[in-house]
């Protein structure tokens, strides 16, 4: 019998937990749904906002959790060791690129410019054709409308093509997003 590897879900969001309630909800949501579909979440490794949301929910519900984090911000996101896998990068870049290697699909939640930074470079390596992992969006209560409204935007004024938009997959809710995600990810 050959052991398949479980399969991996990288959570890009914010290091702050926002101003809307529902934005800890679905980090939660999201944390106990990747762990209780025997997935692994793979994410920044801070115990703080958002993160720390998605990262102690999927752990308080038995879940496998890989976190990478940069040096510079171990204390500032308070790096969360207890974690079935810690990693420590020199840099950013560097924790970008581990956190990407090591996932079958990305899923960005509400977030600041860090998260933008994450979601654009996956989705610029996707338009490059370096990848073709399913990029998802959750907008819960609507929070990225306005950037869906400005791709749409790039779009329509030439700077960047129709497919672009095929690249990011958005939803409303948790359930629908990971409908989509089974039949993305399914061997």
């Amino acid at each position: 019998m050959t052991n398949v590897p479980k399969k991996s879900i990288c959570i890009f969001c914010g290091s702050r937990s926002g101003t809307q309630p529902e934005y800890g909800a679905a980090a939660r949501e999201i944390g106990t749904r990747i762990a209780n579909q025997g997935l692994r979440l793979v994410y920044g490794a801070g115990d703080v906002g958002l993160m720390g949301k998605v990262a102690n929910a999927a752990q308080d519900a038995g879940g496998d959790i890989l976190g990478v984090i940069p040096e510079h911000l171990v204390k500032w996101e308070v790096g969360k060791i207890d974690l079935t896998q810690y990693i420590v990068t020199e840099n950013m870049h560097e924790r970008k690129k581990v956190m990407f290697m090591n996932s079958d699909a990305i899923i960005t939640l509400p977030g600041g410019p860090g998260s933008l930074d994450e979601l654009f470079e996956v989705l610029t390596w996707a338009q490059l054709g370096q990848h073709e992992k399913p990029i998802y969006l959750l907008n819960v209560a609507g929070y990225w409308d306005p950037l869906i409204t400005l791709i749409e935007h790039q779009i329509a004024h030439g700077f960047a093509a129709p497919s672009f938009r095929e690249f990011l997959k958005d939803f409303n809710d948790v359930n629908t997003l990971f409908a989509q995600l089974e039949k993305d990810i399914a061997d």
